[in-house]
């Protein structure tokens, strides 16, 4: 169609949003549908911060605020940034935006020219590489293998950098897989970084708080202080302060790219939502007890599907570090047939036949970039999770 512009030929629609649509669909249509693609926690936002959003709403903080955030939240997040991950940060280091996404979007496309190339772990957020391209750079996949826990080592980064490349994207604990990088794993990381002095860091840190069995979060800046001056820092309140909604994303980095990136935004959203801001100083400021109860249930969670899975036939699931995710291996279902007679010859038709068959609404591997393998989120209940595994485990077995 010569009106829709030709950068839309480069990207395609989000696979998770689309699955979560088709799920959405269905049960209208009164299927019995568990829906397992959204990323997103369960949980109600927290009570403090609700009351923090309806005060904002009562005392008339329904105006525009700065573009790059208010002095509050900005104080918050520099608050954040040097409890949580010994990070000194100034005010005019941080940028508050309408999600985590916006972030990536404005950082990428604020320091991108055509033929950047930008190296990517995959495993990864579906939404990275189309950004990317946006951008007008070039996305570089590496698969990183189940063998090595889905985490890129320090050769296989060393064999992806060019003269071209320009950032590394670097998500842990990792959507789609939950795997999360140990201090040992990002000082290996980081030691290559430091031979390639013209590469910069995009940290997403999103699934921070989101870790279990005691396992050590920190991020690369934190690791190397020699890439705090070429490093982003991304983070935001969606996940571990169950606050999808309310689209709040924030950055700690370099004056330089900060300036930019709040340029860029000056253009297209302006600020966040005033009492999205207002709420986000409550998440960050205010009491975190109610994070590691959520991560009880996680973990537990995980546990539960993690055994179950691997009960079912052609079904290899490792146990994931963090986040809410699993990311298992069909590899033993490639090239068996549904009771239908149908071939399963990719995870994308494992995937549509756990749809058509048992109304699992989950996402196939290859949209995140490593196949053949899908994502699962057990961000819903223990009801759902244990009847889904039940119903996968059951199609699994009658596949011949």
């Amino acid at each position: 169609m010569p009106f829709i512009a030709d950068r839309m030929s480069r990207i395609k629609p989000s696979a998770t949003l689309a699955m979560t649509k088709i799920a959405l669909e269905m049960k209208a249509a009164g299927r019995n549908v568990i829906d397992m693609s959204a990323g997103e926690p369960d949980f109600d936002t927290p009570e403090n911060i609700r009351e923090a959003a309806k005060r904002a709403i009562d005392g008339g903080k329904t105006r525009y605020t700065a573009v790059d955030g208010t002095p509050e939240l900005k104080q918050a997040v520099i608050a954040k940034f040097k409890r949580e991950n010994g990070l000194d940060y100034a005010p005019n280091q941080i940028i508050v935006s309408t999600g985590g996404k916006q972030v990536l979007f404005n950082a990428l496309l604020a320091t991108l020219n055509p033929g950047d190339e930008v190296v990517i772990p995959a495993p990864y957020w579906v939404s990275y590489p189309d950004i990317v391209l946006l951008a007008e750079g070039t996305p570089v996949a590496v698969p990183c293998s189940q063998n090595n826990g889905f985490k890129l080592r320090p050769e296989e980064l060393e064999q992806a950098i060019t003269p071209k490349t320009k950032w590394l994207i670097l998500n842990s604990p990792s959507n789609p897989t939950g795997a999360a990088y140990s201090p040992a794993e990002l000082r290996a990381v980081a030691d290559v970084l430091l031979r390639h002095p013209h590469v910069w860091v995009l940290a997403d840190d999103i699934y921070e708080h989101l870790v279990y069995d005691g396992f050590e979060f920190r991020t690369i800046a934190e690791i190397e202080p020699k890439l705090y001056s070429r490093t982003l820092t991304l983070n935001g309140v969606s996940k571990a302060y169950c606050m999808t909604g309310w689209r709040l994303g924030f950055a700690g980095g370099p004056v330089q790219l900060i300036k930019a990136m709040t340029t860029l935004q000056s253009q297209s959203t302006s600020n966040a939502s005033s009492i999205s801001q207002a709420a986000s100083v409550e998440a960050l400021n205010g009491p975190k007890d109610f994070i590691p109860k959520h991560n009880e249930s996680f973990r537990q969670r995980r546990d539960l599907v993690v055994e179950m899975l691997n009960r079912a036939p052609g079904i290899h699931c490792p146990r994931p570090e963090g986040a809410f995710y699993v990311y298992p291996s069909c590899a033993g279902t490639i090239g068996k047939r549904t009771p239908k007679g149908k071939k399963i010859e990719t995870d994308t038709d494992f995937v549509q036949y756990m749809l058509e068959s048992e109304g699992l609404a989950m996402v196939q591997g290859v949209a995140f970039g490593l196949s053949p393998h899908f994502r699962i989120s057990y961000a819903t209940s223990t009801e759902n999770l244990t009847e889904a595994c039940t119903r996968l485990q059951r199609a699994c077995a009658a596949l011949a």
